[in-house]
């Protein structure tokens, strides 16, 4: 997920610093009002030992802090994904840093695969796969696979990370405090792994660890709690009946799909109503209080569909599936397939990983909040058996198999309590892994809680990154509960 949308209006001043002499601004180079802005690239090979590959620019775009003194440190913001560039989004990572901005620098890079960075095709559309079925998703896995070939080796958040530092020693930056959002906290710990003598802080925000569940069952206990919360906290609606519409209506469409006309047509099933209820609807929580959204519609769609008026379930869909992809799909795809937990053997014919998969989804009935448990996974973009058809790369060490210990750095963690795509079992499973974590667990706020707008937030990321400490906590207990829709009986 992406920062909140703002405004660049002016002009920065722009270095080559592959030459590192000052050249002509590339066409991609933002502008950031205040603030002058040096772009260039670096060329890394795609795959390590294999030259016939070739190689790949990686963009990145420094914002240069408005004071006058030396700067005080460099943000590393990453916005998630995997697949969503940084550089154009360099308004919004103005805006989340304005107050850092003063003394300190802000480092864009486009990962591998995304933006200038040699945006990513392997011949799959994102609607395509946001919103097709399960088969039609597990089948693109496939296609993908296929048009990359041995590239696919060169997209993993090992490569992307071992870029990130390419491209900060070749600035001259002696630490950066890197900045993880969503994917970007998965990514960011390898890069603690991989160079910890340059990490000087890390703040993680919509967190979850290497190792995280790989049914994601946190993730379907959060939905429930997301739904309880939001009805006690705004006495519109009842927590323990909203849980329960939610599993009645997962249970029919698990037999009775229903079709949507919505920016294509999508078939809701259990699985995709699963995808809709805990991804988008708790994606950007919190960042308008005041207005209506999707997970504030829910539990008045949820009691009328029970009682046979699908209106709101339709228009709930239509919703969660108007926002265009944030995601390069394709790398989305490449790097979950070749980074995240399987559940199955790499090694295993296509027929035993699913005999493998199918038990482990058998010892696991009834762990799924209000859906079953083939309905939840089915839900996950890059998770259950998305990633089946893939091949994955002979030798390659997925980031839950690495021991490295992470750095002994202060680290914030940060996650909303409505958040059910990394809920706070997640963000606090990450924290313990470093020896010096906060976790705060922000109220009323979903994926992430940097996007709540008094300010909170930010100042608490801000006070921490200068002095290393989490303080001024105190302002989260007046975040205020989210518009929820009246249910009527």
């Amino acid at each position: 997920m992406g920062f909140a949308a703002a405004a660049a209006v002016t002009a920065g001043l722009v270095t080559g610093c592959d030459s590192g002499t000052p050249a002509a601004s590339p066409s991609w180079c933002p502008t950031v009002e205040g603030h002058a802005v040096e772009c260039g690239t670096v060329s890394r090979p795609l795959v390590e030992g294999r030259a016939d590959l070739g190689t790949v620019d990686v963009g990145y775009a420094r914002i240069k802090h408005s004071g006058g003194q030396p700067a005080a440190g460099t943000l590393l913001p990453n916005p998630g994904g995997p697949g969503v560039p940084m550089i154009s989004h360099a308004a919004e990572a103005a805006q989340v840093t304005a107050d850092l901005l003063t003394d300190h620098d802000v480092l864009l890079i486009d990962p591998r695969g995304t933006g200038v960075s040699g945006a990513l095709d392997c011949g799959v559309g994102a609607d395509e796969y946001q919103l097709g079925t399960r088969e039609q998703q597990r089948d693109a896995v496939g296609r993908c696979a296929k048009a990359l070939g041995d590239r696919a080796a060169g997209y993993t958040s090992a490569a992307t990370v071992d870029d990130f530092d390419a491209v900060r020693a070749r600035l001259g930056i002696d630490k950066v405090i890197p900045y993880g959002i969503s994917y970007g906290t998965y990514l960011m710990p390898v890069y603690a792994q991989r160079h910890p003598d340059r990490v000087a802080a890390m703040v993680l925000t919509g967190a979850y660890a290497h190792d995280h569940d790989p049914l994601q069952r946190p993730n379907a206990a959060a939905v429930s709690l997301a739904l309880q919360r939001i009805c006690e906290r705004s006495h519109a609606c009842d927590g323990n009946t909203a849980v329960e519409d939610l599993r009645a209506v997962a249970t029919r469409l698990r037999e009775h799909p229903l079709p949507v006309a919505a920016k294509s047509e999508v078939l809701l099933t259990e699985a995709k109503l699963a995808s809709l209820v805990f991804e988008a609807a708790t994606s950007n929580v919190g960042a308008a209080p005041q207005a209506m959204t999707p997970l504030g519609l829910l539990p008045a769609a949820l009691h009328d569909a029970v009682r046979g008026d699908d209106r709101g379930l339709i228009e709930f869909t239509k919703l969660t599936t108007d926002e265009p992809a944030y995601e390069n799909i394709g790398l989305y795809i490449t790097v979950a397939c070749n980074d995240y937990p399987p559940l199955w053997s790499r090694e295993a014919a296509l027929p035993q990983r699913e005999q493998q998969f199918q038990q482990r989804l058998d010892q696991a009935v009834g762990e799924f909040g209000a859906f079953s448990a083939a309905g939840f996974t089915g839900g996950q973009r890059d998770g259950g058996d998305a990633c089946i058809q893939w091949p994955g790369i002979a030798g390659h060490q997925r980031p839950d198999q690495v021991s490295t210990p992470m750095p002994g750095v202060p680290v914030l963690v940060l996650s909303g309590d409505l958040d059910a795509i990394t809920p706070d079992a997640n963000g606090k499973q990450l924290a313990a892994e470093f020896p010096h974590a906060t976790f705060v667990s922000v109220p009323n706020t979903g994926h992430v809680p940097d996007l709540e707008p008094t300010g909170c937030v930010t100042g608490i990321v801000a006070g921490f990154v200068r002095t290393g400490e989490v303080r001024g906590t105190d302002c989260v207990a007046s975040l205020p509960p989210i518009a929820v829709a009246s249910v009527t009986n």
